[in-house]
């Protein structure tokens, strides 16, 4: 009786996320966003720059250069799964049946992350597949796939921390795009080289997408784990702090 209980809100969650139609155009956009940047990525590479059936490219991380544009349809998903319900109201209906906010908030995070990873790996496999085929020297990487899967998941929690955290659908996903996209821009824009190196390892995502990174290690602002780390640790303080805003805050 008491695993029933516990599951109820993971049930709950689930049946409306998956009863969302943005829910499954989003997860589409993912995959279709993420395989076809990175096939026009490689595919001057696999054109001019391998005709010998050698690359002098990381085509590893080229690869996988659509995780930066699927990363946006993650984002959206994140935010719409908690603030769909506060721009429709019918966040009250679930506090009303699962009084407990923690075990709310646990509850979309859950199954946001299992469905996001779900797209995200497919998304990721599909850009590996196409790239074997059309590189001749391609090698997968475990490190590069998982990680980006991962990036992708830790995105989409991100949206929903921000959307709990402000209650506004337009304003989290705004400013969640400002930190995927425009602080990244910041990188070239700055012209001091101190502040570029900083920026690119502890600014979120390009400290989280060194994980992508196969080639010339030594030479990356952060090394891939930590730099995965450092979008993870964005993720899980912005998902604490919307955990206490929602416990303390009226519905």
């Amino acid at each position: 009786m008491r695993a029933h209980h516990a599951l109820r809100p993971l049930h709950a969650e689930w049946t409306k996320l998956r009863t969302l139609p943005s829910t499954w155009w989003l997860l589409a956009a993912l995959v279709a966003l993420t395989l076809a940047v990175g096939a026009a990525a490689i595919a001057p590479v696999a054109a001019d720059v391998c005709p010998g059936g050698t690359c002098d490219e990381d085509t590893v991380k080229l690869s996988l250069t659509g995780v930066w544009m699927g990363q946006a349809a993650c984002l959206i998903l994140g935010v719409l799964t908690m603030g769909a319900e506060y721009g429709t109201g019918t966040i009250r209906t679930t506090l009303a049946a699962t009084p407990t906010r923690w075990r709310v908030l646990a509850s979309k995070a859950t199954v946001l992350a299992l469905l996001t990873a779900a797209g995200g790996a497919l998304a990721v496999l599909a850009s590996i597949l196409l790239a074997d085929a059309l590189l001749p020297d391609y090698a997968p990487a475990l490190r590069p796939t998982l990680g980006s899967v991962l990036c992708l998941t830790l995105v989409a929690l991100l949206g929903l921390a921000l959307a709990t955290m402000l209650r506004d659908t337009s304003g989290a996903i705004t400013l969640g795009l400002g930190i995927l996209y425009v602080v990244p821009l910041l990188v070239t824009l700055i012209p001091s080289p101190t502040w570029q190196h900083r920026l690119e390892r502890w600014a979120p995502m390009p400290a989280a997408l060194s994980i992508q990174s196969t080639r010339h290690l030594a030479d990356l602002p952060i090394a891939p784990w930590p730099g995965l780390g450092v979008l993870a640790a964005y993720a899980a303080g912005l998902l604490l702090l919307a955990g206490v805003l929602f416990r303390t805050r009226d519905a």
